[in-house]
């Protein structure tokens, strides 16, 4: 017979680590195991209502990190605010000094810096190469709020299952919930290390959209290139921002513009307007204007029919 779910309000909509819950007596070996708790990583559950995106597992591994690791590259991509950067079933990368060991864990890639810059704590961001700490992005909870409160009306709040205020700190001991969202990379710093780990498009595909936001600019993408020429990665990382382009506006869109460029034609225009003789104006996804060629990019995923409609009129005008 399955284990009857049950909550310990001090838990709920939280991330913790299952040994000591168990340690504790909020919980049960036994309980563990119920439908009311995922198990995200070794020894690290979590409500099962949270949403299972990549800020939930990024919750989970900070919860037996060292408080000097930042979360890096596409993970801290997503966590600025690019959905498409990462997912749930995606490893989690973070980013350590030569001084910091983290042991291998699974869903976790460990990259040491070259640089012995120090962390911002958890519930801000510190940019090496600015060394400002920027704010807590919309969606993630404020420093010293509840984990898994991350937006209003979430579910914690409509059933009142949410820990009241100062529960956390007066009744689980330290080290048992994930609290805050964790320390991360700014945007451009974000920008370099996911331009040096990952492939060019699927880089670019992200940079993009980091541009597109105003979440960094060339500008600063340049200064962080500068700062760290010569290290590791930081051919990969020139190449992928030289490809980078604020005015695409979808992953597919950015992934074919790279891969085009990479097979050695010409580098399109993204976004090129094109004004037709009845006045309307268009912008096609990528275009070639010397050519008078154009190229337009199918969603990511199945159209309705009233979409297809639509595109097929766009394409005949």
């Amino acid at each position: 017979m399955p284990p009857r779910a049950q909550r310990p309000r001090s838990l709920a909509f939280q991330v913790f680590r299952g040994s000591e819950a168990v340690r504790c007596g909020l919980l049960t070996k036994h309980q563990l195991r119920s439908s009311a708790w995922l198990r995200v990583r070794h020894d690290v559950y979590a409500d099962a209502r949270l949403d299972r995106d990549h800020t939930l597992a990024c919750r989970a591994v900070a919860l037996r990190l060292p408080a000097t690791v930042l979360l890096a590259g596409p993970s801290a991509a997503y966590l600025h605010g690019v959905e498409h950067a990462a997912s749930f079933a995606d490893d989690v990368h973070v980013l350590t000094t030569g001084a910091v060991r983290v042991a291998a864990q699974h869903g976790v890639r460990v990259h040491t810096s070259q640089s012995d810059a120090v962390p911002a704590p958890a519930g801000a961001f510190r940019s090496p190469t600015t060394d400002r700490a920027g704010p807590v992005p919309a969606g993630l909870p404020q420093a010293g709020s509840p984990a898994g409160l991350t937006q209003a009306g979430s579910p914690a709040e409509l059933t009142g299952d949410a820990p009241p205020a100062g529960l956390i700190g007066d009744g689980p001991p330290a080290g048992l919930i994930q609290v805050g969202p964790p320390a991360r990379s700014g945007p451009a710093d974000a920008a370099w290390e996911t331009a040096a780990w990952l492939e060019p498009a699927h880089a670019v595909g992200i940079i993009d959209t980091l541009l597109r936001r105003g979440l960094t600019d060339h500008a600063a993408l340049d200064a962080v290139l500068t700062e760290r020429a010569g290290q590791p990665g930081s051919r990969r990382a020139g190449l992928a921002f030289g490809l980078a382009d604020p005015a695409a506006q979808s992953p597919p869109e950015s992934h074919l513009r790279v891969r085009l460029v990479l097979a050695g034609l010409p580098r399109p225009v993204a976004q090129h307007p094109i004004r037709l003789p009845s006045g309307r104006l268009l912008h096609v996804d990528l275009a070639w204007p010397a050519f008078r060629v154009a190229v337009e990019c199918a969603g990511p995923g199945p159209a309705d029919h009233e979409q297809l409609h639509r595109d097929r009129e766009r394409r005949r005008q």
